[in-house]
């Protein structure tokens, strides 16, 4: 019996708890739903790691979705609710990260590794002649 309920624990433990009101339910206003639609697919799910809270089926994913969807009812800027995303599950939660810290690091590397692969091909090129 001890390892029939040991093996059961992970299968219980997966949240299978009813999901928010709003997570699948549109707003009301049509301005409201466009806005909380934009940023829902530009913010990543954190269990599928690859989608959207908006194209993720996740139950992490619909209780992001609703958080989203209540705070733009209550009039909360889609800018405030993703620093807020960002501050509860870090900066790898947006799709489009900040121009600062590791953020900026993302910007400005393909540059760098462009100039760079120039300089290199310049030294071969001119070594060969």
């Amino acid at each position: 019996m001890p390892i029939l309920l040991t093996l059961s624990t992970p299968v219980i433990a997966q949240g299978s708890g009813p999901m928010p009101p709003l997570a699948n339910r549109q707003l009301v206003d049509p301005a409201q739903e466009a806005q909380a639609m934009r940023l829902m697919h530009s913010l990543r799910c954190i269990q599928c790691q690859g989608q959207s809270i908006a194209d993720s089926d996740a139950a992490m994913a619909g209780t992001m979705r609703a958080e989203v969807r209540q705070q733009i009812a209550a009039g909360e800027k889609p800018e405030a609710i993703r620093s807020w995303m960002i501050d509860r599950y870090g900066e790898w939660v947006s799709f489009e990260p900040d121009m600062k810290g590791a953020g900026l690091l993302l910007w400005i590397a393909p540059f760098f590794i462009f100039l760079a692969s120039i300089w290199v091909a310049r030294g071969l090129f001119r070594s060969r002649t």
